[in-house]
């Protein structure tokens, strides 16, 4: 079955591109934030960054003094801006699907990736893959949609609201069924996978990692009160998850 690559849809990615130039919006105000405060000092470093996108991270620990930064992902789209709007000497950008990591046939300092892996079918071989990659004494820091968040396949609201629209609660259906979704968010037919937190914390666990931190998106009053119309129902259930991994000297 072909993998999809849903960043090269003309539609998809345009509409990406839009929601990115908002000033408020759920990466920029919630997301890189925490994921920013759990990265461990550049300077120096050899930085593998997984679906990379449009590269404002790789950017980003470029200027945070990395040694260097790689970028993978899968879309030509997002590698194309990447290369014109984020480029520096000390950045590679090159196309790769995110489960062929181990094939890089180099080693990093530290690797990253935000919210790409709900796209991965096969987690547990993801994890044991950048394992392998990553240098004795290394940090691995991710984000990923929170389980809560993927188990919503399409069938019913993700909320349930008062007359006046205000979320009330968040309708969690389906939990336990792991795999593939297919649900519509711009386009017909976007696929995820959605697996359970202990899932999640197994593979962790089977490839070898030690787990340093884990947080999830709490976000303040404050923001909600501002933006109530696109922050409303984070009060219910965390969007996002964010794990700090350490490989451990073997």
């Amino acid at each position: 079955m072909a993998k999809q690559n849903i960043y090269d849809n003309e539609t998809f990615f345009e509409n990406f591109k839009n929601i990115r130039k908002n000033e408020v919006n759920y990466n920029d105000l919630i997301e890189t934030p925490i994921l920013f405060a759990m990265l461990p000092k550049l300077h120096g470093k050899k930085v593998l960054d997984i679906g990379c996108g449009m590269g404002q991270h790789a950017k980003q620990y470029s200027d945070m003094g990395a040694e260097s930064v790689f970028g993978i992902d899968i879309s030509v789209k997002m590698l194309e801006y990447a290369k014109k709007h984020c480029s520096a000497n000390n950045i590679t950008y090159q196309q790769m699907e995110l489960e062929d990591v181990n094939g890089l046939g180099q080693k990093f300092d530290l690797v990253t990736s935000s919210l790409a892996f709900d796209y991965v079918e096969d987690f547990d071989e993801l994890m044991k893959n950048v394992y392998q990659i990553m240098n004795n004494g290394s940090e691995f820091v991710f984000s990923m949609s929170h389980p809560m968040s993927t188990s919503y396949d399409g069938q019913y609201p993700r909320y349930t609201r008062s007359e006046s629209g205000e979320r009330l609660y968040a309708n969690i259906n389906n939990y336990f069924i792991e795999g593939q979704r297919k649900i519509t968010w711009v386009v017909d037919n976007y696929e995820l996978y959605h697996r359970t937190f202990s899932s999640i914390l197994n593979s962790i666990i089977k490839a070898g990692f030690f787990i340093e931190e884990c947080q999830e998106s709490k976000i303040n009053d404050e923001l909600r009160r501002q933006y109530p119309d696109m922050f409303g129902g984070t009060i219910h259930r965390p969007d996002f998850v964010f794990f700090r991994l350490l490989k451990q000297i073997e």
